[in-house]
Formats: C-alpha cells, structure tokens, sequence
C-alpha cells in the first residue's frame, strides 16, 4: 500500500493503494509506521502519490460496511496518523500528485508543505455532502492554515475547489506545472530547509508549530464522528455515494 523510496536523506512515503489511494484501516495503519520510521530514519519527509491521483479521501464502499465498534477504532486510528504528522521532528512536504479531495487534504493539513499540479485537479473539504462532519482538529488546523472566515465558507459549504483557487486561498503553497514535477519541487524545498543551520531551523519550526500540536490535546472524541457517520441520513447519503463510485 506503500511504496518507500529515499532520495539521500529525504525519504518518500507514496501512496501505492490503487485506484485512488483511498483510506481503509490497513492503509492508515501502514501509514502511522511509515511516519514512525521516517521520524527515526529521515532528516525530512515527502508524502505522494501517483501522477493525477494523490487521493480521494475515506474509502467509503470499505468503511461503511464496518460496525460501529470497527469504525470508532479506524477513526481513532487515523486521528492518531494525522497527530503523528503534526508531531514529526523533520518538516513534512506533502506532494498532491493530483486530485486530493476530503482525507487527502485533510492529511496534507499538518504537514508544512504543500504542493499540487496545475491543470483541472480538485481538492476541498466535501464532508457536508455526503452528511458529514469535519472533526475538531481539522477543523482548527484549516482555520490555522487560511483563517477562521475562509475555513467557515469551505467547511460549511462542503466545497471542492480547482487548484488555483486553492493556491490563492492558502490552502497549497505551491502549484507546479504538470503532476510529474510535483515530488521534485516538494523534495527542493526539503533540500531548502536542510540546507539551514539545522539546529536553529528545528527548533524554530517546533516553536513554530505548537500550536498545531495543541489541537490534538484531550480526548480525540471519535464517537462524536461515528455517531454522525451512523445516522440513517449519513448512511443513505454514503450508500448513495458507493452506488454512484460502483457505476463508473
């Protein structure tokens, strides 16, 4: 589900879980391991996926089969992945090799880089379409990232957005210009920190990112989450959805 490539001391975690690299508890477990090792074994981290898709979020068609009681441990799993990123000791580039909708950003949100190709790729928050709700420490981390106004407008419209508007808002922080020059540009800005004093850059960059940790503070309260992803509203709306996905 994982394919780990190092380029010197910049390692390259790339989601290999075709087709769209969607999360299911074994790719989110492979994950939390591969963001252990890389802590221990990495001066800097660059997380991608193939060219066109990085990834399109919850694998829905997987998930809603779960039972309550499977569904609250995979949630809680993947709330510990994304503390781990926010709490990583080397920066973390996020290569969007392309679409990044839902949990792709979502990811992308606690790591301190992120890049995304030109062209007609979409990502955004579109958990209120299919009846959702984005959890607490997204939620923060959004409004960390583009402020509070901006992240009210997304969050609660469920909006999927193009690459320039999301470049514009602050959401990206770079657009390159086709898909295969994505990991490059995340692996120069890598090279680019390395190349600072290290110890003055990390410690600024854990000062820096505090308060990003912070928001993971407290109980992650998974079943607030699970309790709307049960409601017969939410599981109309996913199978619904998973009817839509089986058609293509």
């Amino acid at each position: 589900m994982l394919d780990i490539v190092d380029h010197g001391e910049i390692r390259e975690i790339r989601l290999a879980r075709p087709p769209a690299n969607a999360f299911n508890p074994e790719l989110t477990e492979a994950l939390c391991e591969a963001f252990d090792a890389a802590g221990r074994d990495a001066d800097a981290v660059v997380v991608s996926g193939r060219p066109g898709m990085f990834s399109a979020g919850l694998d829905v068609p997987e998930l809603i089969a779960l039972d309550q009681e499977h569904m609250l441990r995979f949630w809680h799993r993947f709330l510990q992945m994304l503390h781990r990123i926010a709490s990583l000791p080397v920066p973390v580039a996020f290569a969007m090799t392309g679409h990044a909708p839902a949990g792709g950003i979502v990811m992308a949100l606690f790591g301190d880089y992120r890049i995304m190709p030109r062209g007609p790729f979409k990502t955004g928050f579109n958990e209120v379409q299919v009846g959702l709700v984005v959890p607490p420490q997204v939620h923060l981390a959004l409004v960390r990232l583009i402020g509070a106004h901006a992240a009210e407008r997304i969050v609660v419209a469920g909006e999927i957005m193009d690459a320039q508007r999301a470049l514009d808002i602050g959401l990206v922080d770079e657009l390159a210009d086709d898909p295969e020059q994505v990991v490059q540009r995340a692996i120069e800005w890598c090279r680019g920190l390395l190349a600072l004093p290290r110890t003055a850059m990390s410690l600024s960059r854990t000062m820096a990112r505090a308060d990003l940790q912070r928001v993971f503070e407290g109980d992650y309260d998974v079943a607030r989450f699970t309790d709307v992803w049960f409601e017969e509203t939410t599981q109309q709306t996913l199978r619904k959805l998973v009817e839509k996905l089986a058609q293509k």
